[in-house]
C-alpha cells in the first residue's frame, strides 16, 4: 500500500460554525507545524494552551489547545498534531491557510488519515469498514454493529484463524523439507488436516447468520402499494410526519416512487410510496405502475392498501406475496360495515383497519412494522460479518480449508497449497494484501479529515 511521505492536514470536525473545531496534521513535518504555529513544542499526549500565530506574518490567529502525539503511538501511526481552535469560519480558514504555507504540508484527501492508519498497522481493513459504517450509521442498531466492527472483533478472530493456519502450514513444510529428520512428528499431516477441518467449521458457523450484518447496513424496505385513491400517499405522509407526497382525489397523482427513511426501534426502514395500480392509456402512468410493481417485488414487505369504503376492496385481487392488507379510510364506514372488516388477517396474512384522516389503527400498524424489522434484522448475537467483501473472503478461506481437510495421505504439497490459499484469503480480509481496488471503493466515500 503506497503512502506518500507528505505531511497532510485537514479540518477533522463538523461543518462550521461551531463552538470548537479540530484541525489535524499527520506526517513527518507535524512537529515542525506545531512549532511554526504554536511557537514551541508540547509534551506528548498532554493538552497545552497556546496562541496560534501565522508563521508568515507573526499575527495571532486564535487561542487554542494543542496536542502532540509522536508516532507510532498515534491514530495514524505517524507524528500527529491536533489544534483545537474556535469553530468560526474565519478562524478555521486562517489556520488552514497558515498550515498550507508551511513547506512539506498539503491538504489531506478523503479518508487519507484512516488510510495511513491502515498502512501503518493501526487498523485492519475490517475496522476501517466499521469506521465507515459508524460515520454513516443512522440508527442505534447500526451504531452498535459498527462499533463492534471498529473494535476489531472480526479482525481479531480472523487473525487468530490465520495464526493457526500458519502454524499448521509450517509443520507441513517442515515435514516436506526435513522428512528424514527425527525431530519432525510423524502425525503432522493428520493434525494439519484435522486443524483445517475444524477451522473450516468455525468459519462456516460464523457465516451461518442469514446475512444479518449486511441486511442491517442496508435496512428493511417496506413498499406501500395498492389500487389508486386508496390513501397510500396519505399513509406515507403520516409516517413522514409531513406532506412528503402529493395527496389528490384524482387517480394517478403519484407517478414516481418516493422514499422515506425511518428509524423504528433502532432499526433502519425505508418506506416506498408507489403509484396506484390500475389500467391506463397514459404512458407516463403506465411507467409509474411498472416501477411500482417492480419496487414492490423487491421489497421485504408490502403494505397493500385498499379503500375499505369501496365494496370491491373486500374481494379485490392484487396483493402480491409478502403482503399485509391495510383497509384504509375506515372513518367513512358505518358501525356495521366497520365490524365486518377482516381485521387481524386470515391465516398468516396480517390485516389492519386504518384511517389516515383520524389516525385510527396507524400506531398499531407502525408497531407491527417495527416488530417485523426487529425480527428481520435483530438477533441474540450481533453479526460480525457486515459486508459482501468480508463474506466472500471468509467463504474462500473456508472452502480452501475444507479441501485441505480432505487431501489424501501422501499429497502434502497439495495440503500445503490449500492452507496457503486459506491464509491468503484471511490476509485479504484484513487488508494486508491485494486490496488496492477495494481501498479505492471504501475511501471514496470517506469525508475529508477522517
Amino acid at each position: 500500500m503506497a503512502i506518500s511521505g507528505d505531511t497532510i492536514f485537514a479540518l477533522s470536525s463538523g461543518r462550521p460554525p461551531a463552538a470548537i473545531a479540530v484541525v489535524r496534521v499527520s506526517g513527518p513535518q507535524a512537529g515542525a507545524a506545531l512549532v511554526a504555529l504554536a511557537g514551541r513544542e508540547a509534551e506528548p499526549r498532554q493538552a497545552k494552551f497556546a496562541t496560534l500565530r501565522d508563521p508568515a506574518t507573526g499575527g495571532a490567529i486564535d487561542q487554542a489547545l494543542v496536542l502532540w502525539f509522536p508516532g507510532p503511538n498515534s491514530e495514524t501511526g505517524e507524528d500527529t498534531v491536533e489544534f483545537q481552535i474556535h469553530g468560526g469560519r474565519a478562524v478555521i480558514a486562517a489556520t488552514l491557510a497558515a498550515l498550507g504555507r508551511i513547506e512539506g504540508l498539503r491538504p489531506a484527501e478523503a479518508g487519507e488519515f484512516t488510510r495511513r492508519a491502515l498502512a501503518n498497522g493501526r487498523l485492519d481493513l475490517t475496522a476501517v469498514e466499521g469506521l465507515a459504517d459508524l460515520i454513516g450509521a443512522g440508527t442505534e442498531a447500526q451504531r452498535r454493529q459498527a462499533v463492534r466492527q471498529l473494535q476489531g472483533l472480526l479482525g481479531q478472530r480472523a487473525d487468530g484463524w490465520r495464526g493457526r493456519i500458519v502454524a499448521a502450514l509450517a509443520s507441513i513444510e517442515a515435514e516436506l523439507d526435513f522428512s528424514d529428520e527425527g525431530d519432525v512428528p510423524q502425525d503432522v499431516r493428520e493434525r494439519a488436516r484435522a486443524a483445517a477441518a475444524g477451522l473450516a467449521g468455525e468459519i462456516r458457523d460464523l457465516l451461518a447468520d442469514a446475512r444479518r450484518g449486511e441486511r442491517l447496513r442496508d435496512g428493511v424496505t417496506v413498499a406501500i402499494a395498492g389500487p389508486v385513491n386508496a390513501g397510500k400517499s396519505s399513509l406515507f405522509n403520516w409516517l413522514a410526519r409531513r406532506d412528503a407526497a402529493i395527496v389528490s382525489p384524482h387517480p394517478g397523482t403519484t407517478r414516481d416512487v418516493l422514499e422515506l427513511q425511518l428509524d423504528l426501534g433502532g432499526y433502519p426502514v425505508t418506506v416506498l410510496d408507489t403509484a396506484g395500480v390500475r389500467l391506463s392509456d397514459d404512458p407516463v402512468e403506465q411507467e409509474g405502475v411498472r416501477r411500482a410493481q417492480a419496487r414492490a417485488a423487491e421489497a421485504d414487505l408490502v403494505l397493500w392498501v385498499e379503500d375499505a369504503s369501496v365494496p370491491r376492496a373486500l374481494t379485490g385481487d392484487g396483493p402480491p406475496e409478502k403482503s399485509w392488507r391495510v383497509w384504509n379510510k375506515a372513518d367513512r364506514l358505518g358501525r356495521t360495515e366497520r365490524d365486518g372488516l377482516p381485521e387481524g388477517g386470515a391465516g398468516d396474512v396480517p390485516a389492519f383497519v386504518t384511517s389516515s384522516a383520524t389516525g385510527e389503527g396507524l400506531p398499531a400498524l407502525l408497531a407491527a412494522v417495527e416488530d417485523f424489522a426487529e425480527a428481520a434484522l435483530g438477533g441474540s448475537e450481533p453479526a460480525l460479518v457486515t459486508r459482501t467483501r468480508q463474506r466472500e473472503a471468509l467463504q474462500r478461506a473456508a472452502d480452501a480449508l475444507t479441501r485441505a481437510g480432505k487431501v489424501p495421505a501422501g499429497d502434502e504439497e497439495l495440503l500445503a497449497e490449500e492452507l496457503r490459499l486459506a491464509a491468503r484469503a484471511l490476509e485479504q480480509l484484513l487488508g494486508r494484501i491485494d486490496v488496492e481496488d477495494v481501498l479505492e471503493t471504501i475511501f471514496r466515500d470517506f469525508c475529508i479529515g477522517k
